[in-house]
């Protein structure tokens, strides 16, 4: 289900005569990358389900896996996969630099006029993202909300504290910031990547506040989510939280 708002984002018309129609728009050209830290037991799965979906939906795509300097095999994993397929590409961290640094990496490196983003853990279906591009038709952005997020209670109250800070300081009428889902259109990007100084968990709101800033169109699309089975969940960590909080700050009083 997609949810919409008052120009400079997109209004609700899109629901009407899009998702309840037969539209078709062509196949897009597009760049799908997964920023990872230590996900050598989803990287395999997450990148062939990638390149299943993207051959049927895209007339040209690339697969880019960012390893943000990982102490596991998924900078390994990662070549692996690319030396099999000429459409994965992969992209190097010497050192883990954060989750911020390791999108602007993906951004940088994606050539096709679409961009999106999943986050590497496995707990999304990216046979949904049909559902995305469908939605970029009149916007320039398009930001996945978990319908029913399966985190763990605390994680799931920090994102809602954190959401409403978001909305309280930067006016963002997104309610799921950091859903780590979405498309974004290539010139957006180019306008809006030389400005970013976001190296950690901030990079969303970042990323928001801007578009709003520049007038860009943003439209939110219900996405499903589903258990991490494998790996570690770093964001609820307390040091964490209370670092993306002092980070919100900070950032209010840059643009503000």
């Amino acid at each position: 289900m997609a949810s919409s708002y008052n120009p400079p984002f997109a209004s609700r018309q899109f629901f009407i005569e899009h998702l309840l129609t037969d539209h078709k728009p062509p196949k897009p050209a597009l760049s799908l990358f997964f920023p990872m830290y230590n996900e050598e037991g989803n990287i395999e799965e997450v990148v062939t389900s990638a390149v299943a979906v993207l051959s049927e939906i895209a007339d040209e795509y690339e697969v880019i896996v960012v390893d943000d300097g990982g102490r596991d095999r998924t900078g390994e994993i990662a070549d692996r996969l690319a030396a099999a397929n000429p459409r994965v590409r992969v992209v190097h961290h010497a050192s883990n630099q954060g989750y911020g640094a390791a999108l602007r990496s993906g951004f940088a490196a994606a050539t096709q006029p679409l961009v999106a983003f999943v986050d590497g853990d496995n707990q999304f279906d990216l046979g949904e993202l049909p559902v995305l591009l469908r939605a970029i038709d009149g916007v320039d952005i398009v930001s996945g909300y978990r319908i029913r997020r399966r985190d763990p209670v605390l994680r799931r109250l920090n994102s809602f504290l954190y959401n409403q800070a978001c909305r309280l300081l930067f006016r963002i009428p997104i309610r799921d910031v950091n859903c780590a889902f979405k498309v974004y259109r290539r010139q957006v990007l180019d306008g809006m990547l030389p400005r970013l100084r976001s190296t950690g968990a901030l990079i969303n709101v970042e990323m928001l506040a801007r578009s709003r800033k520049m007038g860009v169109r943003v439209r939110e699309v219900g996405v499903h989510h589903y258990p991490r089975e494998t790996g570690r969940q770093t964001g609820g960590n307390p040091a964490v939280i209370v670092r993306a909080f002092r980070e919100l700050l900070e950032l209010w009083r840059e643009l503000w």
